[in-house]
């Protein structure tokens, strides 16, 4: 039964964020990356992943699954349905001491099986007046255990200003998803060069920093 509400109710959540946010996705000079994508993002509310996937193309959308925290999705019935059953997500547990499962390895299953990521390297929704938080280094790992893999870095602009933290009630605001040009791994790249590489790409995309966009 659960199967057959949640793309319904999928659709409907497509439908009220674009109302609410009015959200423009703005693509790369190089067009919509094609195939199969690791998207990381900024991480700022709890809907980000939901704007990232609203925005995709539905032959994209489709075979997009979110990667999000499993004690906030599995906390509730409702927050259940929507995390598990409407969008799919990929649940990791982010407290060690319960994990059944390395995270990598449930990710990298989930990449074997065709699917694309919407990854949040932060790790942890950013509440403070810096940017970025410092990047996990989860995105590392992935990309080293599947360094084919094209990685697109994802700025979610206004979307923490639509609900910020503690309203009930969202905000109308206009939220643009810039989406920059896919990058890969090095053969033999470190973790340290790896990381600040990806987080300088994904902060070029911010329009507070210099020739980001608007």
């Amino acid at each position: 039964m659960r199967s057959v509400i949640a793309k319904p109710v999928a659709a409907a959540i497509v439908v009220f964020a674009r109302a609410i946010t009015a959200v423009r996705a703005i693509w790369p000079n190089d067009g919509i990356p094609e195939g199969q994508c690791v998207y990381f993002a900024n991480h700022s509310s709890h809907g980000d992943f939901i704007l990232v996937w609203a925005v995709l193309p539905p032959s994209l959308r489709r075979r997009t699954r979110p990667v999000a925290g499993a004690e906030y999705w599995l906390k509730s019935s409702i927050n259940r349905f929507i995390g598990r059953d409407v969008f799919d997500a990929v649940l990791i547990e982010r407290d060690r001491d319960k994990r059944t499962r390395d995270p990598i390895e449930v990710m990298a299953e989930v990449v074997d099986s065709g699917a694309s990521l919407i990854l949040f390297p932060e790790g942890t929704r950013n509440q403070t007046e810096a940017q970025l938080l410092p990047f996990k280094s989860g995105l590392f790992h992935l990309a080293s255990t599947r360094p084919g893999i094209q990685l697109v870095p994802v700025w979610i602009n206004n979307l923490n200003r639509v609900m910020p933290k503690g309203e009930i009630v969202p905000i109308p605001l206009i939220c643009t998803v810039t989406f920059g040009n896919s990058m890969q791994i090095e053969a033999g790249e470190s973790k340290e060069i790896f990381l600040e590489r990806a987080r300088t790409a994904l902060l070029d995309l911010s329009p507070k920093h210099p020739g980001g966009h608007e």
